[in-house]
């Protein structure tokens, strides 16, 4: 068989942010942390004037994940983790688009594969995918380096952000042996650009202006999870 015939997957890539989640999980989190004390008020500010410059196209989000991990330097990805499945039961369920559980249910039923593709970390992906009984081989999102329990400091690149997203979806594609050429893409955002290039459904969800002009454009399918 030819390795172009063994690449009969169809894979249906979703990602997070104002996708699957109506909101942003980052200022989410700054929310959920301000109200338990958890958080000072100059750092939830630092949270949303940074997601105002990456809705304007003036944040260099790679380098501004660099330099929040950086600060996670010494703690405990075990404390990590536990905080986030607290967060996720208390408070980011509410936020999960009852049509993005529709449409990758109706990916399911067609047999396809269902992936969770997202720049957010793999801590606060994990929760949503297991939500969505989604295996974790599915799961592409933004990892930091730990050794010995506590976070380096270090993100591993690259990101799972613009180019790198692409990459991440082409090594997956290998990996499972899935036709990008015949597969799905959900997003919002122009950002996601490289990927929505390459597959051969790319689905504007609840776009940004940028992505919402582009797609209108090209004749891309523009739908809406809230």
């Amino acid at each position: 068989m030819s390795h172009a015939l063994q690449r009969s997957e169809v894979a249906a890539f979703f990602d997070m942010d104002k996708t699957l989640l109506s909101s942003s999980s980052a200022i989410l989190l700054a929310r959920y942390m301000r109200k338990r004390g958890e958080l000072a008020w100059r750092d939830a500010m630092r949270v949303v004037s940074a997601m105002l410059r990456y809705e304007l196209g003036l944040l260099d989000m790679i380098e501004t994940t660099r330099m929040i991990v950086k600060e996670m330097a010494g703690h405990s990805e075990a404390e990590r983790i536990a905080h986030t499945r607290q967060w996720f039961r208390e408070n980011l369920i509410d936020y999960v688009t009852e049509e993005g559980r529709r449409w990758v249910a109706g990916h399911r039923r067609l047999g396809h594969r269902v992936a969770l593709i997202t720049a957010s970390p793999s801590y606060t992906a994990d929760q949503l995918a297991e939500h969505l009984d989604m295996a974790q081989e599915d799961v592409m999102a933004t990892r930091f380096e730990v050794r010995h329990g506590l976070f380096t400091g270090r993100m591993l690149e690259p990101m799972i952000y613009g180019q790198g997203k692409l990459d991440a979806a082409t090594a997956y594609a290998d990996q499972h042996g899935v036709d990008l050429r015949q597969s799905y893409f959900y997003t919002d955002s122009i950002a996601d650009l490289p990927l929505l290039e390459i597959v051969g459904y790319p689905v504007a969800v609840n776009p940004d202006r940028a992505l919402h002009r582009l797609a209108k454009n090209r004749g891309w399918s523009i739908v809406r999870f809230y």
